[in-house]
């Protein structure tokens, strides 16, 4: 900070009388007067001076003090999370054959064999009863021999696949049952509302880095979201298209996947799916709001089933506007036959019992409007099966409410 000043100068003309006896002692007087004035001034001016610097030196310690106190309440809150959520973080292991063992795009797991290899991933304990989320490459069809390592370095064997979404699916989600507990108690996470979370939001990645560092912490902020990306194996020979992903510089790395990344009220947020093997501080994770339908249907039942309304739509943006001449410019649009070659409402989904036709825009969800952000795909991920919801649709220029009853997707 810089400061200007200017001085300024008064001169004072006397007018003096003409006997030269009182000239001289008025003039000495007076010229005692400037000097102790100008004494004053002086001194006034180095203490103002003084007190300019400690001031400026104490804002300056005052600020780098501050600065050093929300470094530390950052890393005790940073220290809190890996305490708190860092329980309920595992470490997958399990045996997959060469030909679905994955690495590359946030599904690195080590080198190549040429038969059967061991691999790792991470989970999150979401019930205290031992149901796991990961990620369905974690565990992919053909996986055998799975077993869970706890954040304390127990392992449990006992572990079974419940369930995990279709290999064409963009939800890459699978769940895990610990069968034995072994009178081990779990703590499970608590998951956060993702609807909420906006870009600059400071998160925290918690996983298996590598497939050897056990409950690994990171920390960064969301860099985006609403991110579509095509992630593959380092061979290229299988890949899967992802959706609706928040991308952060938190650093995920190979191993990760499946992991939770918080937010500073130790909430999970996302599940950690892959990283741009080309790029730094680029990952990605599926929002907590996508796998909330599947979580709730696990508590309630045990049963991995994925909310489905069974349509085919294109995400409205200024492209498909354009391309399908509509007259708004969000929402999802039921695709019609003659686009796609297969029917935009499947026969004997919810939303042929509904009455969803080809060509309908649905625009909300439960009064949640969809957009490029929140996707209709995501905005029904929410809801468990069997929940009746109502959604808002624009048909031949008008809109209507139709109420439906979310389904179970067939998983293959």
């Amino acid at each position: 900070m810089s400061i200007n000043g200017q001085d300024t100068e008064n001169n004072t003309n006397g007018v003096y009388g003409k006997r030269n006896t009182i000239k001289k002692p008025m003039n000495i007087g007076r010229v005692k007067f400037l000097s102790l004035a100008l004494f004053m001034i002086v001194t006034l001016g180095i203490g103002f001076l003084g007190g300019w610097i400690g001031s400026r030196s104490q804002i300056s310690n005052n600020g780098q003090g501050i600065q050093k106190q929300i470094i530390s309440q950052q890393g005790n809150i940073i220290r809190n999370i890996s305490k708190q959520v860092g329980q309920s973080v595992v470490s997958v292991n399990d045996t997959q054959s060469a030909s679905t063992a994955e690495n590359g795009l946030g599904f690195g797991f080590g080198g190549m064999q040429p038969s059967a290899q061991q691999v790792a991933g991470t989970g999150v304990i979401i019930t205290s009863s031992g149901y796991i989320v990961t990620n369905r490459h974690v565990v992919p069809d053909g996986t055998t021999n799975v077993s869970i390592t706890l954040s304390d370095g127990t392992v449990l064997k006992d572990v079974s696949v419940v369930g995990r979404t279709g290999p064409n699916d963009t939800l890459d989600i699978a769940v895990l049952k610990v069968n034995n507990l072994k009178g081990h108690t779990l703590v499970p996470a608590k998951l956060g509302d993702s609807n909420l979370v906006q870009v600059g939001d400071e998160v925290v990645a918690i996983g298996n880095a590598l497939g050897q560092f056990q409950n690994t912490v990171t920390s960064g902020i969301i860099s985006g979201f609403g991110r579509s990306i095509q992630a593959s194996d380092s061979s290229g020979s299988s890949s899967e298209n992802l959706d609706g992903l928040f991308q952060t510089d938190a650093a995920i790395n190979e191993g990760n996947s499946g992991g939770p990344l918080v937010d500073l009220n130790g909430e999970v947020i996302g599940i950690n799916v892959a990283t741009a093997a080309s790029a730094n501080s680029i990952g990605f994770s599926i929002p907590s709001n996508d796998i909330n339908g599947i979580v709730k249907n696990i508590e309630s039942s045990g049963k991995f089933e994925r909310p489905y309304l069974g349509v085919v739509y294109a995400p409205i943006d200024s492209t498909t506007q354009s391309k399908y001449k509509l007259s708004i410019d969000h929402g999802a649009y039921i695709l019609p036959y003659s686009v796609t070659g297969q029917a935009g409402i499947v026969d004997g989904s919810p939303a042929s019992v509904a009455g969803l036709k080809e060509g309908d825009v649905i625009t909300q969800v439960n009064g949640s409007p969809i957009t490029t952000n929140n996707t209709l795909t995501s905005l029904v991920d929410f809801y468990s099966v069997g929940t009746r919801i109502q959604l808002t649709v624009l048909r031949d220029g008008k809109t209507i409410n139709l109420p439906i009853t979310v389904g179970a997707k067939p998983l293959k």
